[in-house]
């Protein structure tokens, strides 16, 4: 038996931290939401109990590094499964980007090993289960368009965002999210109006949604990374209506909503920039 799962990124349409949990966390406020770059996720049944990952890139670890891999195991912990699994992962969405391509793969497998195995569990349980894998492993269980609280893992379902292009572009560069969360000052960093940005999707307003996308991260990966800049503004300039920095970065997203500047955009990052993609959004639950 076969399944197959797809595992699509994300980005951040505003990314607040409110302040440091005791239990070493940050309590966030994020708004994100699903784009069709996605990895696939091939499940397949195997005759003796065990975990095999396999994938053709080669910054995919096999082992328990992997997210994919901790998803099938707590799977098999949890539900007392004995029962084997070949996850294979082909790679389309950019490593340590910003845009939960490894939550993704661990959602995706969540969602596959419960069919494969033919468990029964419900999405609300499985996004339960994400949240002891990552903080973006709850949200991605579900896709669509979605407010996540606390760590990450309480999700309120939001309304789509009116259709548009998005050109994500990526810098040759990774980014450690506990280094940027180490060097946040919360009282000094810039904090997003959250509520607004929930109010302009409820509205279906692209010119409200513009005007509120915000990352409480964005001000120390620039400061570590003052590419992640020069691609906002190369953006900026090319006519793109929104920019904005991905979870802790690196990758920045353009929102455009004109045909025409799509590939001006694209155009302006090609030579600076290794990896750029124009997508859209998939936006609901169902798309995803």
């Amino acid at each position: 038996m076969v399944v197959l799962e797809k595992a699509p990124a994300k980005i951040n349409l505003s990314l607040d931290v409110l302040h440091k949990r005791n239990d070493g966390f940050h309590e966030v406020e994020m708004v994100m939401t699903t784009v069709d770059l996605a990895d696939r996720i091939e499940l397949k049944l195997l005759p003796y109990d065990k975990i095999k990952v396999e994938s053709e890139s080669r910054f995919v670890p096999n082992d328990e590094r992997n997210l994919a891999y901790r998803a099938a195991k707590l799977m098999k912990d949890h539900f007392k499964i004995k029962k084997g699994v070949r996850i294979f992962i082909e790679k389309n969405i950019p490593v340590a980007a910003g845009l939960a391509g490894g939550s993704s793969d661990a959602a995706a497998v969540l969602r596959g090993v419960n069919k494969l195995w033919k468990i029964g569990a419900s999405l609300d349980e499985l996004a339960e289960l994400g949240a002891k894998i990552g903080s973006d492993v709850s949200f991605c269980v579900y896709g669509g368009t979605a407010l996540a609280k606390g760590r990450g893992e309480q999700i309120l379902e939001l309304p789509a965002p009116p259709p548009c292009w998005v050109v994500l572009a990526k810098p040759a560069i990774g980014v450690s999210t506990q280094t940027v969360y180490q060097k946040l000052n919360i009282k000094q960093a810039e904090h997003p109006d959250t509520q607004s940005m929930i109010a302009a999707l409820k509205e279906q307003s692209f010119e409200k949604i513009c005007a509120q996308v915000g990352n409480t991260l964005e001000g120390v990966t620039t400061r570590i990374h003052p590419e992640v800049n020069q691609i906002k503004e190369k953006m900026q300039q090319a006519g793109a209506d929104a920019v904005l920095m991905s979870g802790s970065g690196p990758t920045v997203f353009a929102l455009v909503a004109q045909d025409g500047r799509v590939q001006r955009i694209y155009n302006s990052l090609k030579g600076f920039c290794p990896e750029v993609y124009i997508v859209r959004m998939l936006g609901s639950r169902e798309n995803t």
